[in-house]
């Protein structure tokens, strides 16, 4: 048996409880969690913006040691350090052949199967696939991948959601340039890695906008050269620092209809809105025919990072092995399972950058 996080229902509070894991399978490996990251999806899931099967460990973001695999598997062997990959491609799938494995057509398949079990037989599923808000889960091996070395193993599990977002979005998505401008809006774990990232690019300006005024310090420790406390007036304001035209880049890592208006209307014409965050479904944004020729900016959405992860972890590790990356920077709050749903407050009232939970 070992402890986790369970939403029972949705809407209804977390519960630590004991879970019942099985032995892994042919293709299945078991992993010791040394630390997961509390995201905005988990959030979300707990709310219904977006939609998981109950119950459900949640948890996405994580790193941790393989404990014991299944018969027949020689990919990872117990000892080795791994992070979580919570959308692994499947590789023969349509999207998968045109090279996007960020859309693979079967990435979500195993958040729908049943992984563990409570002690009176209930079945449970886990949240994204990994579950790890747990002390231990069971996995595919597909959605591992092995941690190099000289990465910290705590701090390795935002390399599995909010670094490998935040650094495909600007890298991968966007593609900024050396000296092009960023508008970030929305400065928690994902946003705060867009900063990091676009300093990693070499852009400049590099604005930061919250809601929150208390997070100008976090976001020039990030790399942001301007901070912006978003208003009415923001667009104006980005246009100011840059010339008069708007950035070349603007990221919305929110979810929020308002704010990829906004983040659209901060951008230069020609420019590209790159929208990290996840909205609701009835959360609606509207423009204009006319300002869609006249501004002709490209609007674009960004899932995961448009990143493979097998591919690009890699190049974060060595990122952070360079101190290029700071990943401890981005951890402003050290927590246990029990403190989950504090750190969700926290995150709904925009404070902080990302909680993690250490086991």
């Amino acid at each position: 048996m070992v402890r986790a996080a369970l939403l029972p229902a949705l809407g209804a509070p977390l519960e630590l409880t004991e879970i019942e894991l099985p032995e892994p399978g042919p293709g299945r490996v078991r992993v010791k969690l040394a630390a997961a990251g509390v995201c905005h999806s988990d959030l979300s899931m707990t709310t219904g913006v977006l939609r998981a099967a109950t119950p459900v460990v949640l948890g996405h973001e994580g790193a941790g040691t393989v404990v014991s695999v299944g018969e027949g598997l020689s990919t990872v062997r117990p000892g080795d350090r791994v992070v979580l990959n919570w959308a692994p491609a499947c590789g023969h799938c349509h999207l998968c052949g045109l090279g996007e494995p960020w859309l693979c057509e079967n990435q979500y398949a195993a958040s729908v199967e049943t992984y563990a079990s409570l002690a009176d037989g209930t079945e449970l599923y886990p949240g994204l696939g990994v579950a790890a808000f747990a002390e231990e889960t069971v996995v595919s091996e597909r959605a591992l991948i092995p941690l190099p070395e000289g990465v910290p193993l705590t701090s390795a599990a935002l390399l599995g959601c909010a670094v490998l977002t935040g650094y495909g979005a600007v890298h991968n998505a966007a593609k900024v340039r050396a000296g092009e401008s960023v508008v970030v809006y929305g400065l928690g774990g994902v946003g705060l890695a867009v900063l990091q990232s676009a300093r990693i690019a070499g852009a400049s300006p590099i604005i930061a906008v919250d809601v929150t005024p208390e997070k100008e310090e976090l976001a020039r420790r990030h790399g942001a050269t301007d901070f912006l406390v978003a208003d009415e007036q923001t667009a104006k304001a980005v246009r100011k620092l840059t010339g008069g035209h708007g950035a070349d880049h603007a990221f919305e890592c929110v979810g929020r209809g308002s704010t990829i208006r906004a983040a659209w209307s901060a951008t230069r014409r020609g420019g590209r809105t790159t929208v990290v965050g996840i909205g609701g479904k009835e959360d609606m944004v509207s423009f204009s025919a006319l300002e869609v020729f006249h501004f002709a900016r490209t609007l674009t959405a960004c899932v995961y990072g448009n990143s493979d992860p097998v591919r690009d972890l890699p190049v974060l590790a060595e990122h952070v092995r360079a101190g290029r990356l700071d990943l401890e920077s981005l951890i402003t709050d050290r927590i246990t399972l029990d403190e989950i749903p504090a750190a969700f407050e926290r995150m709904a009232a925009g404070r902080g950058g990302r909680s993690l939970v250490i086991f």
